[in-house]
């Protein structure tokens, strides 16, 4: 029992050691910063002092235009890409799983190769294709589908669908590696079963496949809130920081610009770090009752 007692020990004793670097990072930049940051919350940074304003920054934020404009344009990039996304992915899933045989593991890895992109890189590569005298520009000129170049990086509307393309072309491959996935998972002898009854395919999809492929669309949706309300390298590179007259920023973007650019007010960037979390939660909250219920 002696003996017993003192291995159990040594393996203890061996774990710690081996946990402890770990632990110590995480304290260090992970739950240091973020008990930091509730301190800085009440706090106004004016150059290297700080005043107590406590609950100061949120009453500023309540009036800030630009940070609801920001808001704003976060929104509509959840609302307008995420479902884009979602249905492109799911039907590529089920071209790729069904209706392709030869050459599938090349399609798959076309598709999913958008994602493991440099953000940076795939970022100039667009701001390049999409300037005035861009080669897209030149091309749709050249088949006389426009007569004067669009404005993709200027035009405060064009701005907007240029970072809905982007984000598009980017994650839909990796979000139709999960769908892929489920699909996979699902007995073929429900389709079978199907096609004995008489169902048509369009049915089947319909009836069987979206339906089971819920859980996999709720994760989608899920991560990709998250993300969208995270949205940082797409505006910041390929629109200048935001623009054309802020018509691009996005809170993320905001907030690096008021703790790193304008203002250096670390405590008014932690306050609106803490409001999109919440945002980002609530978000979360909605979509998984929403399809939870529907399930």
């Amino acid at each position: 029992m002696k003996k017993s007692s003192s291995y159990h020990r040594y393996l203890n004793r061996t774990g710690w050691r081996f946990i402890t670097p770990a632990m110590i990072l995480y304290i260090v930049f992970m739950l240091y910063p973020i008990m930091y940051s509730l301190f800085l919350v009440t706090q106004k940074w004016r150059g290297m002092s700080r005043e107590f304003v406590g609950l100061g920054n949120f009453v500023r934020m309540a009036q800030d235009q630009i940070f609801w404009k920001a808001l704003s344009h976060n929104f509509i990039f959840m609302l307008i890409q995420i479902p884009l996304m979602v249905f492109l992915a799911m039907i590529l899933a089920v071209i790729l799983n069904q209706g392709i045989r030869r050459f599938r593991g090349l399609f798959r890895t076309v598709y999913f190769l958008p994602c493991v992109t440099s953000l940076v890189a795939y970022s100039v590569l667009f701001r390049i294709l999409l300037q005035s005298n861009g080669l897209l520009n030149n091309l749709m000129l050249n088949l006389h589908l426009i007569d004067t170049p669009i404005g993709w990086l200027n035009n405060p509307f064009w701005a907007k669908v240029t970072i809905i393309l982007a984000l598009t072309w980017r994650w839909t491959g990796y979000n139709m590696v999960f769908f892929l996935v489920g699909l996979q998972n699902i007995d073929s002898e429900i389709y079978e079963a199907a096609e004995v009854d008489g169902a048509s395919k369009i049915r089947q999809f319909f009836n069987i496949t979206l339906p089971l492929l819920i859980p996999v669309i709720l994760f989608s949706m899920v991560t990709s809130t998250n993300g969208t309300m995270q949205l940082f390298d797409e505006p910041n590179i390929l629109t200048n920081e935001g623009g054309p007259a802020n018509a691009t920023m996005t809170v993320a973007l905001y907030i690096y610009r008021q703790a790193f650019v304008l203002n250096s007010d670390f405590g008014y960037a932690s306050a609106l770090s803490y409001v999109m979390v919440l945002v980002a939660g609530v978000l979360a909250f909605i979509q998984i009752k929403v399809l939870k219920e529907r399930k």
